[in-house]
């Protein structure tokens, strides 16, 4: 056999192998929504949508449990955004590239890393606790933003990596600070990417049980915070108490399933927003 026919079926090979995979992933996919909206579609009306939950969440809706998963995801996006930015600009622009720089980097990886569960050890100690916060919105949005920032830090700084050295220099070359260089012809190109990884981690956030059960998250609110320093219902601590720590489980299961279907819309617009985000702002700058 030529070597040239055999790189051929190799390749034919392997290409096959990848379309498998997808085709199983997406089997997988389709077969768990499939699931899903079909049990948890009947639940679904304006009445589970806007009302609070009654009689020990047996009946009535999720309103208060949509409202809390908003607020601490904005408060995760007011810290997770600017700092982890502002975070990846300073390592990929100004740091020098030294033996320290690459600890910093290859420890934010490994936090990237971290069971969700500790962070949500680490925010009662620190939030609930040191800073006597208490168990409340703002304690578990900033132990979500923790969560997220080393994620944000490095899709930003990958984000950063694709623009080439020579947008950078021909700005210099023209006499602009270095700030000036990175605010003109770095960030209007890497923005889209940095925004892109910055929603997904904001998505991932948002569908988090163990960080806000620790933090603020409650088992029963029939009524919306009236501040940050309020427990509050959220979506995923809301679904997980449902489908195994209810009295009657099997009579809020097709609630469990309404509430997981909401859950899952609210994460796939979050990744949509990203793809559109990044779509439109890379066809403005072409």
């Amino acid at each position: 056999m030529r070597r040239s026919t055999r790189k051929k079926l190799v390749q034919a090979a392997g290409f096959l192998a990848l379309r498998v995979a997808m085709g199983l992933v997406l089997a997988v996919l389709v077969l768990f929504l499939y699931d899903i909206g079909r049990k948890g579609g009947g639940a679904i009306s304006w009445e589970f949508l806007s009302q609070a939950p009654r009689r020990g969440m047996t009946e009535g809706g999720i309103f208060p449990a949509i409202v809390g998963t908003f607020l601490v995801t904005v408060i995760t996006a007011l810290l997770a955004i600017p700092l982890g930015m502002c975070s990846a600009i300073y390592l990929n622009e100004y740091a020098r590239q030294n033996r320290l720089t690459r600890l910093i980097r290859l420890s934010i990886r490994n936090l990237s890393g971290v069971p969700s569960i500790v962070y949500g050890l680490f925010g009662v100690i620190l939030f609930v606790n040191a800073l006597r916060l208490g168990t409340s919105i703002l304690s578990a949005g900033l132990t979500l933003g923790l969560m997220t920032l080393p994620w944000t830090i490095t899709a930003s700084e990958e984000a950063l990596k694709t623009i080439p050295d020579s947008y950078r220099e021909g700005a210099l070359a023209l006499g602009a600070t270095k700030w000036q260089a990175i605010r003109t012809n770095v960030l209007p190109y890497a923005v889209p990417g940095m925004l892109t990884g910055t929603v997904l981690g904001l998505a991932r956030a948002a569908g988090e049980t163990a960080p806000i059960m620790f933090t603020g998250a409650a088992f029963y609110l029939p009524y919306l915070p009236k501040s940050l320093s309020d427990q509050f219902m959220a979506l995923p601590y809301h679904l997980y108490i449902m489908a195994t720590q209810h009295h009657a489980i099997q009579q809020v299961r097709p609630l469990a399933y309404g509430t997981a279907l909401v859950l899952i819309v609210l994460v796939l617009g979050l990744n949509m927003t990203a793809v559109v985000i990044r779509y439109r702002l890379r066809r403005k700058r072409r």
